[in-house]
C-alpha cells in the first residue's frame, strides 16, 4: 500500500479513463497525459489502463507500506527515495517503510507515479478514475490528501523486481521540457469554414497563451480576438476532449479529460489525440500553437505515439537495462 503524506496540488487517481458513457452525461476523466500513463504502466509490467497516481505541479512525498515495484513519469522532476536521487522512467523497488519525495516540476505540468498492480480503488462505470465533477471513482471521487492509504492490486507473477530504465538517447520525446512553444495538431471542423481566411490565418498563426483560469475541464486560451463570418446559435451537441470551442469572447477553449459531455459553442477543430498528452504538460502562462491535420495524419501519429508503449513493454518485460 502507499500512504500519502503530502499529496501537493490537485492530486487524483487516475486510469486510462471512462468509456461508453457520455451519452448519460459522465465524462471520460482518465490521465491528462495519456503517454505518460502507458509508459509509465508499461514500466512495471501492467496494462496500459491501470491505475496510477496524477500530480499537478509535482511537490508530493509518499511512503510504502510493503515493497512494491513503481516508475516515475511525465514531467521533469526531482524525485528522492529516502533522500538519495532516483530517475524517471526507471522501475525499481519502493521498499516498506521508504519514503518518496519530489520537488516541484523543471518544467510541464504532471509527474505519475504507476505501481506493480495498479491503484486498487473501486471501479465505477468501468474505470477507477476520479470524476470530481461527479463526486466517484478514485479515492470517494475527490482529491488526495494527507494521511490517505490507497491499496495496490498484486503485481504480474514471475516479474523480477530489479532496477531498470529508459535512455534518452533512445526515447528523446520522453525528456523533453515543455518551455518551448510546441505546435498542436487539429482536424478542423465544419464551424472551422465559419472563419475567413483572415480569422482563420490569426488563429494558426497566434501563440495562444494557456490562462490561470484552466483546469482538467478545459483550457482558455489568451490572445488575438476570433470573429467568424456569421455567428451562429447552435444547439448543444456532443462534445469529446481535445474539441476546439469558440465562445462569444473570441478567445478559444480547449476541452481537456474532465470536458463537458455537451456544448452549444461553435467548433474551431478537435486537437488530435497524440498532441493531448503534449498540451497536458504546456504550463500554465505558457504558449501553444496550432496547426491543421488530415484524419489520416491524425492515425498515423497516434500509432507512432502508441509504439513507444509496445516497445518499452517489450524492452521492460525482457529485463535489458538500457539507459
Amino acid at each position: 500500500m502507499i500512504r500519502i503524506l503530502k499529496p501537493g496540488f490537485y492530486a487524483s487517481v487516475q486510469d486510462a479513463g471512462r468509456v461508453g458513457y457520455l451519452s448519460d452525461g459522465v465524462g471520460r476523466c482518465g490521465a491528462m497525459d495519456a503517454l505518460a500513463l502507458k509508459v509509465g504502466n508499461a514500466a512495471v509490467g501492467n496494462p496500459d489502463t491501470a491505475a496510477a497516481l496524477e500530480f499537478t505541479f509535482g511537490g508530493f512525498e509518499v511512503e510504502a507500506t510493503r515493497d512494491i515495484e513503481i516508475c516515475i513519469g511525465g514531467a521533469p522532476i526531482q524525485a528522492k527515495i529516502d533522500g538519495k536521487p532516483i530517475h524517471r522512467w526507471w522501475a525499481q523497488t519502493f521498499h516498506k517503510g521508504q519514503r518518496l519525495s519530489v520537488g516541484p516540476c523543471a518544467s510541464g505540468m504532471r509527474s505519475y507515479l504507476c505501481v506493480a498492480g495498479g491503484i486498487d480503488v473501486p471501479t465505477v462505470l468501468g474505470s477507477k478514475s476520479t470524476d470530481l465533477k461527479g463526486g466517484f471513482g478514485g479515492l470517494s471521487g475527490r482529491l488526495l490528501k494527507a494521511g490517505d492509504v490507497l491499496d495496490v492490486g498484486p503485481a504480474r507473477k514471475g516479474r523480477e523486481m530489479r532496477p531498470k530504465g529508459l535512455s534518452p538517447r533512445e526515447f528523446p520525446d520522453l525528456f523533453r521540457d515543455f518551455t518551448a512553444c510546441p505546435t498542436l495538431l487539429f482536424i478542423p471542423a465544419r464551424e472551422w469554414e465559419d472563419l475567413d481566411a483572415a480569422n482563420q490565418r490569426k488563429f494558426l498563426d497566434e501563440e495562444w497563451v494557456i490562462s490561470p483560469d484552466s483546469n482538467r475541464v478545459g483550457y482558455r486560451l489568451n490572445g488575438v480576438q476570433i470573429s467568424p463570418k456569421v455567428h451562429k446559435e447552435m444547439l448543444s451537441h456532443g462534445i469529446l476532449p481535445g474539441t476546439i470551442q469558440l465562445p462569444p469572447s473570441g478567445q478559444p477553449v480547449v476541452q481537456m479529460k474532465d470536458a463537458n459531455t455537451a456544448g452549444g459553442y461553435p467548433k474551431l477543430g478537435k486537437v488530435i489525440e497524440a498532441d493531448m498528452s503534449v498540451l497536458a504538460q504546456v504550463p500554465i502562462g505558457k504558449s501553444i500553437r496550432f496547426a491543421p491535420c488530415s484524419i489520416d495524419e491524425a492515425k498515423i501519429a497516434l500509432r507512432t505515439q502508441n509504439a513507444h508503449s509496445d516497445r518499452v513493454r517489450k524492452i521492460m518485460n525482457g529485463l535489458r537495462n538500457i539507459a
